[in-house]
């Protein structure tokens, strides 16, 4: 093997080492990013979850009073109108 055989060779080596070390680097980032987004997203999903406990006695007072007032207004609408 003459040098000029060599020196491509050892080229080519260099090179896989570094495209190796690039895609190594690539994966990890990619785990990472899938692993960032499955917390976000899993926090995201509680805090509405837990969001809505919270939030659940306020909507059904809400309703109550809904209800409440629409029976109102359907007891003065029976004396409103004639019979």
């Amino acid at each position: 093997m003459n040098p000029e055989e060599k020196m491509l060779l050892k080229r080519a080596v260099d090179l896989s080492e570094d495209n190796n070390q690039m895609l190594n680097k690539l994966v990890r980032a990619m785990r990472w990013g899938r692993l960032l987004s499955s917390l976000y997203w899993i926090i995201l999903i509680g805090i509405s979850v837990g969001a809505f406990y919270f939030v659940q006695p306020y909507i059904n007072q809400l309703i109550g009073a809904y209800t409440n007032a629409q029976d109102t207004f359907n007891s003065l609408g029976s004396f409103v109108k004639p019979n």
